[in-house]
């Protein structure tokens, strides 16, 4: 019997597989503690989802092409690593027509003025919910406050968070039940209960009332942030943040490497890569994966393990537009500048989510698709060239909820796009006072500033399985009572069935959106080990 060959020597502390915003903060992190780091990336830039693009040619306009708005992100991480980042708080919160309302009268709520506020509740004739609501999220901010302090800390299990939320029946609405049930108990209105019920849906293919509870995951990340559940723009766009945690990263001495494809990752540190072909391989003490669980399963060539999980399946389709000027709206009491100036909710009733989702578990899509739009430009020009922010050109992102990855295929893409385009653009205009298309800008090629991406165009761009925006589904942001948080990669949420190899990206517990939690937390496991 011959004995094990050893494991080969380490060439690096840390080898970090993936430049997104999480493998970059743990790259900072890691180096900053004196660690020898190298950061792999497979694109020419690092940053992933979380970049900003000339999307357009000859149009001097940057856009956060893929991740729009910061909620999850710690100050403790800005603090930590010294980022110079600004975000931007938004004056309103948002803007929802009624749908079909002849006169498009809608329900804007601003947070600095209440009284206006309770004014366009009872235009809606939603009076009844203007306390309602404002209560409703009284209550998740006393579970954003509980809970957000935790998220850079090692896991608490269940029954430990129970206790410092301190509210058993809170509990269990957030928690234990499909939180369908606690919107309907809270609030009347089927367009208020709609406003709602987005933070469960976005990103997410479920009913409101789905036993699985992948919705109340969703809600409790989108509620939970800073303590209170404000989604700021980032000044400069998503790439101003990835930018700077690549300048503090390499400041500290990690060495990053782009346009480097990581082709086979081994348990014993191993890693192999190709650039420029040809192939190389490096070794770490650790290596912090910043890929969806699916990916490192691939790169490990573990398929059984993939098998054992739910499949990471997207359901958005994202359209970024460059508009002359806002579109006007059919009610001409509302200023464009404050209906976009939160987050305009479009054919999102509670009852108008619900059908989406049950048509397109068939395969049909809604008349209507519902879909929220987000206007960087108003709170931040500086993406744009000067002369083109003097213009009064706006940015226009919106997001389209309940389009599963399941029915597209490579063969169809293109088609699928265009025919969600088209949904996308029809569900805006039936709120305008006219045509979207009209007020597009052309690019330099002479085509109208548009672009859009379905689930299958991220899988292709980023390597996300299924399209799916946290690389699979999200998990709860503490430990069950049985989990085992014996070693530090369990304590923090990003073990792995191979001692030295760690999720550190939105795969991780508590990952998801641009937070940088998953790397944090990543290199808070290897410095306490």
């Amino acid at each position: 019997m011959t004995d094990a060959a050893p494991s080969p020597a380490p060439t690096h502390d840390v080898v970090i597989v993936g430049g997104g915003h999480n493998g970059l903060t743990a790259a900072a992190y890691l180096a900053e503690a004196g660690k020898s780091v190298i950061l792999l990336e497979r694109l020419p830039d690092v940053g992933g989802a979380a970049v900003s693009a000339q999307a357009f040619p000859g149009i001097e306009a940057r856009l956060s092409r893929y991740s729009y708005l910061v909620s999850l992100l710690p100050q403790r991480i800005i603090d930590d690593l010294g980022l110079d980042i600004r975000l931007a708080r938004r004056r309103y919160s948002s803007y929802t027509p009624v749908p079909g309302d002849p006169d498009g009268a809608g329900l804007l709520i601003d947070n600095t003025d209440a009284e206006a506020t309770a004014a366009s509740f009872a235009r809606i004739g939603a009076a009844a919910d203007a306390e309602r609501f404002t209560a409703f999220y009284e209550s998740t901010a006393s579970v954003a406050q509980a809970l957000w302090p935790t998220v850079t800390e090692p896991l608490l299990t269940r029954s430990e968070a129970k206790a410092i939320v301190g509210d058993d029946e809170l509990w269990d609405a957030l928690i234990e039940n499909p939180i369908g049930g606690f919107i309907e108990s809270r609030l009347e209105n089927d367009l208020v209960r709609g406003v709602a019920a987005t933070d469960a849906l976005i990103g997410t293919f479920a009913s409101v009332s789905d036993p699985s509870l992948a919705q109340n995951r969703c809600f409790l990340y989108h509620v939970i942030g800073q303590g209170t559940g404000q989604w700021d723009v980032p000044v400069g766009g998503m790439g101003a943040v990835t930018g700077e945690l690549a300048r503090v990263a390499r400041e500290a001495g990690a060495r990053i490497v782009t346009d480097a494809e990581v082709t086979s990752i081994a348990p014993d540190g191993t890693v192999v890569y190709t650039r420029n072909g040809h192939e190389r391989h490096v070794v770490g003490g650790h290596v912090l994966v910043n890929v969806a669980p699916d990916v490192l399963d691939r790169l490990l060539g573990d398929a059984a393990s993939a098998g054992q999980r739910p499949a990471a399946e997207g359901a958005q389709v994202k359209v970024n537009m460059l508009l002359e000027r806002l579109p006007r709206l059919r009610d001409e009491a509302i200023d464009p500048k404050a209906a976009f100036g939160g987050t305009f909710h479009i054919n999102e009733t509670y009852t108008q989510l619900e059908d989406a989702y049950t048509g397109m578990t068939r395969g049909v899509m809604p008349e209507l698709l519902p879909c929220e739009i987000y206007c960087h430009t108003l709170a931040d020009p500086t993406i744009l060239d000067p002369d083109l922010a003097d213009s009064g050109a706006q940015t226009i992102t919106v997001f389209g909820l309940h389009t599963p990855d399941r029915w597209l295929t490579d063969d169809n893409n293109d088609e699928t796009r265009r025919r969600l385009q088209d949904a996308v653009l029809a569900s805006l205009n039936s709120v305008l006072a006219e045509p979207i298309e009209s007020l597009l800008l052309t690019d330099g090629d002479g085509n109208p500033c548009i672009e859009t991406k379905t689930t299958r165009d991220l899988e292709h761009a980023l390597t996300m399985p299924g399209g799916n925006i946290f690389h699979g589904p999200l998990s709860w942001p503490f430990a069950e009572d049985d989990d085992p948080l014996d070693t530090p990669a369990q304590r923090w949420g990003v073990a792995t069935e191979h001692p030295r190899i760690l999720l550190c990206g939105s795969g991780a517990r508590r990952g998801g959106a641009v937070s940088g939690l998953g790397g944090h937390n990543a290199a808070m496991a290897v410095l306490e080990g």
